[in-house]
């Protein structure tokens, strides 16, 4: 079978979310939420024999080459074919609190390079960008039936790119032709309708677009905040978390998240008392963000952005929790 994803931050995740001494018993059991090929699962299963992981994933083809790499743990290793969000807000009842519980945020290089759905500007493939094959909304679709200030709104809003309504503009002069249908096609009207010097950056300049149109495919930041919501309240007191995040949109979520986790009162200022327990739901373990050594990046380029955060729970959150957490 061929690997092809390098996990990111692996040994800082095995460090952190450690389940090892207090209060971890020897047969902990950790959910990797977003499984993807099964590189920090395998790692934790190969590190701390005693450990359990489940690991969720929606993709059932990626879900399918990390089951056969991960066989060899046998019972160890048990799977969820889902979005994690499902999971975590309808937890099986069947289930053990876990103690441990990892999100790993960014697409496989496995999507970008195997799975034939226009994730890559690279390749000239058919523009989809689900995770979920079974999803209802595609790239194709966004691309050649969203209003041309729709299409900006987003390409600024999830891409960042502050040439969207350009980008936008093009795209729909574009369409006007004919539908545009690969990924290809979508990468080289971006690259023809951007400044010269624009062409010639650090990223190519189809690269914020198609985060911002595959963002918006899968709805990654709308599940995101109740997910980790929910993820946080399934686990064990006591129990660790770790989100690791690829740019600034997930890891504002996931900071304002854990700070109100650590914040002794979250109300609002105009409840004459506290409603929210008034004491904090979590330590906050990475008072600042891990981040990639100088090795990591020389050896996995896809890793420069990464960065882990990692609390401990001290109880359940309320949903006051989430104020101010969406983006």
């Amino acid at each position: 079978m061929e690997i092809v994803h390098t996990p990111v931050l692996l040994n800082e995740c095995l460090e952190y979310l450690s389940p090892v001494g207090e209060p971890f018993e020897n047969d902990a059991f950790m959910i990797d939420s977003t499984l993807g090929e099964g590189g920090h699962t395998n790692a934790f299963l190969g590190k701390y024999p005693g450990l359990k992981i489940c690991g969720l994933d929606a993709d059932s083809t990626i879900q399918a080459k990390a089951k056969e790499r991960l066989s060899v743990y046998g019972e160890r290793a048990r799977f969820f074919n889902g979005w994690f969000n499902d999971f975590y807000a309808n937890y099986p009842s069947d289930f053990p609190k876990p103690d441990l519980i990892l999100f790993d945020l960014g697409i496989s290089v496995f999507h970008y390079e195997k799975s034939n759905r226009g994730f890559s500007f690279r390749y000239d493939e058919p523009l989809d960008m689900r995770l979920n094959e079974n999803g209802t909304v595609s790239a194709f679709e966004i691309v050649n039936t969203y209003p041309e200030k729709r299409l900006a709104d987003l390409i600024f809003l999830y891409g960042e790119e502050k040439l969207s309504r350009r980008i936008a503009s093009a795209i729909v002069n574009a369409r006007a032709g004919g539908e545009i249908s690969s990924s290809k096609a979508l990468a080289d009207i971006i690259y023809d309708c951007v400044p010269e010097k624009y062409r010639h950056g650090p990223i190519h300049p189809a690269t914020r677009t198609f985060q911002a149109i595959r963002i918006a495919v899968n709805d990654e930041l709308g599940h995101l905040p109740k997910a980790l919501f929910d993820a946080f309240n399934c686990l064990k007191p006591g129990g660790k978390m770790g989100v690791i995040t690829f740019h600034s949109l997930e890891d504002r979520i996931v900071k304002n998240f854990f700070r109100n986790l650590g914040k002794e009162c979250v109300c609002p200022q105009e409840y004459p008392t506290c409603r929210c327990g008034g004491s904090p739901c979590a330590e906050i373990i990475t008072r600042k963000p891990v981040g990639p050594t100088d090795a990591e990046v020389k050896i996995n380029s896809p890793s420069r952005s990464a960065k882990l955060r990692v609390v401990r729970k001290i109880k359940d959150a309320g949903q006051l929790h989430l104020r101010d957490v969406s983006i």
